[in-house]
């Protein structure tokens, strides 16, 4: 399959599932961040009679904390994360679960808050982790494809894949902060950087094949090679893409609720990951090495220039 002259649609689609996503982030409320990044408080509760976390959730919603998480530590023990609670707040909502849902008693086993200035300091250094690891990244592919001609290149499109594919997962639960109202915290970037890998990885599988083909038909065109390459990892890429997907939506249907963003954003990025190590990062080195963006900047000037006369 010639997938180098099918790039211009690849780069159409990505820009089609990106933009929509951009448009929340900017015109809609964005990222709706949770209690990890805007402060709360989380305490751990042990129930003397049996209990199941949805009834314990329902009890929760009927409190007032509709939007607390919570996860089973063992037997009748969890762990809650709600909006921040002061001594009162916590005593009333410790009595009112009492009353409803456990009468013969319910034990404090810890209690604490997270200030709003923890959790600017997590976002704050999750940032600046991600932008490392970018860095690292790029350095590393140069320093591994120095053989090849432009090594730079191909450091530069793993590193707008990479940016491809946070773009995408990051736009979906901007997306889904509105219509579902769902929350992003510490397992959402636990998640990023976990896709930050499988991505570059993906990537990497494609470019060492590239490399190989480059070095060993010298006389080949860069798009015959490309497609070769492609060609013959296609078949890995998506043995592995497949069987880990099989898995985490196997997690995601039949597993806790309490992970199942941390499952959504791996789902997506695994997905975006696989898409774009064969439709992004190994056709960004083919358009840069055929100056496609210039010969469309020269295309268009002539048509500017007409409009203006």
């Amino acid at each position: 399959m010639d997938f180098v002259s099918k790039r211009h649609l690849f780069f159409l689609l990505s820009l089609a599932v990106l933009l929509p996503g951009v448009v929340f982030l900017i015109y809609a409320p964005g990222l709706k961040p949770g209690i990890d990044f805007t402060g709360g408080s989380t305490i751990s509760l042990e129930f003397a009679d049996p209990i199941e976390q949805s009834d314990l959730r329902f009890g929760l919603a009927d409190l007032g904390q509709a939007d607390a998480t919570v996860q089973r530590l063992s037997g009748a023990s969890f762990f809650i994360r709600t909006r921040e609670l002061d001594e009162v707040s916590k005593q009333a909502l410790v009595d009112g679960l009492k009353s409803t849902l456990s009468p013969n008693g319910v034990q404090v086993l810890s209690f604490d808050l997270i200030s709003p200035v923890v959790a600017r300091e997590t976002v704050y250094y999750a940032v600046w982790m991600v932008l490392a690891a970018a860095v690292l990244i790029f350095f590393f592919i140069w320093w591994a494809f120095r053989n090849l001609p432009s090594p730079f290149r191909y450091g530069a499109a793993a590193i707008i894949a990479l940016i491809h594919d946070t773009g995408i997962v990051i736009g979906i639960f901007a997306i889904l902060g509105v219509v579902m109202d769902m929350e992003v915290n510490n397992m959402f970037l636990f998640a990023l950087l976990t896709i930050i890998g499988y991505s570059v990885n993906d990537t990497i599988v494609v470019f060492d094949r590239i490399r190989e083909n480059v070095l060993m038909y010298p006389n080949r065109t860069l798009a015959t090679n490309v497609n070769v390459s492609i060609s013959e990892s296609l078949g890995r890429s998506m043995n592995t893409s497949l069987t880990l997907l099989i898995t985490v939506m196997a997690l995601f249907l039949f597993g806790g609720s309490t992970i199942r963003p941390f499952l959504l954003v791996l789902i997506i990025g695994i997905v975006a990951g696989t898409y774009s190590s064969i439709a992004i990062a190994s056709q960004i080195v083919v358009a840069w090495e055929y100056r496609d963006i210039p010969r469309l900047y020269r295309r268009l000037r002539p048509a500017r220039s007409l409009g203006a006369e």
